[in-house]
């Protein structure tokens, strides 16, 4: 018997055309080609498709990644973009890592001296976000003996509040990664991330930018309007069942919604499993057919219910949970108290990605 391809109960939508034109203005503001960040299952909008799409643009030198897997994955497209490794692979992993031809983290002497001969390697400079890289009082020993081994190719660092209204910390943490490159060879240097580009515009002496969720369309609240961003990825989810609840019954786990009347419900198929918060519940909203619904009750694992009194729904339809126009995946993290990104990259697999337009 031929089992069939069973559907998704819910589908994240991925716009090339918006993903294409945040590459370009970001690109722009920044003054260089883009080291494009796709990691976290490009930050829960598909790794495969945004690579592909994102690989046709002209304004990307390259991806991005944090974990071996997902460069690995992306090796494995055969994009013709090289592939950074931002994170410290374990020594195992350094030579077929470099046999795949991705760059890679040194932060040490140690590291530099490991690295085969016909290994890429970024210094990581740790310029104040203390997680990663080596201090700037190191960093310029290590960069030299990668140049004598004659396998650097790029240093980089990261900026921990350049999202932030207050950039002088951000301006500091440039001072010294500046410091470090003026001991070093020319090189492609890359600092900003989506923040930095949106907040200090183009650097000097940088070579590529790194924007992580302004790709994706998101910038921080005070820095909405500096580009014309577009969020590249709505979500959609199907009515699975259409049922009564009566004035006085209650609605999901814990009963916490009473009806205060007689309600249409519809159950949907999207709940915290597949990354839809659960602290938003009593919070959220849904797009049904053009109107603002509100869920009710508690969400659960893999649904919750919308209120659908006065609609002509059918099971089997598409309702918008987030898009670009109406209810957003920013709203979507406020009712959840968190942020767009854990939002964003807690998408799961029972989630098709499908590519639009």
């Amino acid at each position: 018997m031929t089992v069939p391809a069973f559907a998704a109960r819910a589908r994240a939508l991925v716009s090339r055309s918006a993903l294409l034109e945040n590459l370009a203005a970001l690109s722009g503001r920044a003054g260089v080609p883009l080291l494009l960040p796709v990691k976290a299952d490009a930050y829960g909008h598909g790794l495969e498709i945004v690579a592909r799409h994102a690989a046709t643009s002209p304004h990307v030198w390259g991806f991005a990644v944090a974990v071996p897997r997902e460069a690995q994955a992306l090796a494995a497209l055969d994009l013709g973009k090289p592939v950074v490794l931002l994170t410290p692979p374990t020594p195992q992993e350094v030579p077929a890592l470099a046999d795949l031809g991705v760059r890679l983290p040194v932060a040490t002497l140690a590291e530099a001296d490991a690295l085969p001969g016909h290994a890429r390697a970024h210094l990581k400079v740790d310029t104040g976000m203390n997680r990663l890289g080596a201090r700037p009082e190191d960093a310029v020993a290590v960069g030299q003996r990668l140049a004598e081994r004659g396998v650097l190719e790029g240093a980089y660092t990261h900026f921990a509040t350049s999202d932030e209204p207050d950039l002088s910390f951000a301006h500091e943490q440039f001072r010294r990664f500046q410091t470090v490159l003026s001991g070093l060879p020319p090189l492609l240097a890359h600092a900003s991330n989506g923040g930095g580009i949106l907040s200090l515009g183009a650097l000097p002496g940088m070579a590529l930018a790194r924007p992580g969720l302004a790709s994706y369309g998101f910038a921080p609240p005070h820095l909405r309007g500096v580009l014309p961003l577009r969020p590249v990825l709505s979500l959609q989810a199907q009515v699975t069942f259409l049922h009564d609840a009566h004035a006085g019954e209650t609605v999901s786990y814990g009963g916490l919604y009473t009806a205060p009347r007689d309600l249409r419900l519809a159950t949907v198929g999207m709940g915290y499993a597949d990354g839809y918060p659960r602290n938003a519940t009593l919070r959220a909203h849904v797009t049904v057919r053009g109107e603002r619904r509100p869920v009710l009750g508690r969400i659960c694992m893999d649904q919750f219910m919308v209120d659908v009194s006065g609609l002509d729904v059918q099971t089997g339809e598409w309702i918008d949970l987030w898009g670009e126009q109406g209810i957003t995946v920013t709203d979507v993290a406020g009712w959840g108290d968190t942020i767009e990104y854990e939002v964003l990259t807690g998408l799961g697999a029972r989630v098709e990605r499908i590519a639009v337009p």
